[in-house]
């Protein structure tokens, strides 16, 4: 009699499968979700708070937003963008804790800004802002604005500490975009 040859044993194969520490399981999951977490965050899109009124009415105190930061590696910012940044360097003393800053972007290299009256002109053209709270009740520039940086100003024009006090911001002090409110959520929705 012909003896049938064998089917491999794949018993051990599926107990050596099976025998993985459940432990070891969620310290590998959770250390692949925090590498996940920390790469969008750093590359992709994080979550940002508003701690202050500089950019109402567009941003109310505690509004919670996505800031994108994938655009500006192919596009550069555009006039309007709402934008997050580390502030220059010479507003803070060595060694104090900076914050970002949120502002909208109202010069782009090489146009010449100026406040008077009232109204913000860029490049002798004035500006039609639906969204500020109130007009500028003060004077700035003209300046021009340097290559590889932007200025800003806040929507709350008469209390945002912003490129009118300070300066222009540089191009790689740029965060990303501000795209959307997630909360609240009477608030939600894109920030065009």
């Amino acid at each position: 009699m012909t003896e049938l040859p064998k089917a491999p044993d794949n018993s051990q194969k599926q107990s050596s499968e099976r025998s993985i520490n459940p432990v070891v399981e969620g310290l590998q999951t959770l250390g692949l979700s925090i590498v996940l977490a920390l790469g969008i965050r750093t590359f992709v899109a994080e979550a940002r708070y508003i701690p202050s009124g500089s950019m109402e009415p567009t941003l109310e105190i505690n509004d919670r937003l996505v800031v994108e930061k994938i655009s500006y590696h192919l596009n550069p910012p555009q006039h309007g963008d709402i934008v997050v940044f580390w502030p220059p360097d010479n507003l803070f003393p060595e060694g104090k804790r900076r914050d970002a800053f949120i502002k909208r972007i109202i010069g782009l290299p090489g146009d010449t800004v100026q406040v008077t009256d009232g109204t913000v002109f860029v490049n002798g053209v004035p500006l039609r802002e639906d969204y500020i709270k109130d007009e500028p009740n003060y004077t700035f520039g003209p300046e021009t604005v340097p290559p590889e940086s932007y200025l800003v100003l806040g929507d709350n024009r008469n209390s945002s500490y912003d490129s009118h006090s300070w300066g222009f911001v540089p191009a790689e002090n740029i965060i990303g975009r501000a795209v959307v409110r997630f909360w609240p959520p009477s608030r939600v929705g894109g920030l065009d």
